[in-house]
């Protein structure tokens, strides 16, 4: 399951990203920060971080610095 998520991932960001007008205000990125979550964590729970951190990504919030816990 790991090795799916990861592989969406990339397909993710190699046909898909570029084609966004904006920009994610977070550093990494929100599909570094899954990737990295993924490999640490695992398909469970880093999934889940990864998408508190989708959910977290929208034009309102501030951004800025958020590494893997």
């Amino acid at each position: 399951m790991k090795k799916v998520f990861i592989f969406l991932i990339k397909i993710y960001r190699k046909y898909f990203s570029p084609l966004k007008r904006t920009k994610c205000p977070y550093y990494p990125t929100c599909s570094t920060y899954a990737l990295e979550a993924i490999e640490k964590y695992g398909a469970l729970k880093g999934g889940l971080l990864a998408l508190w951190r989708i959910l977290r990504c929208n034009p309102f919030s501030k951004g800025g610095y958020d590494p893997v816990p």
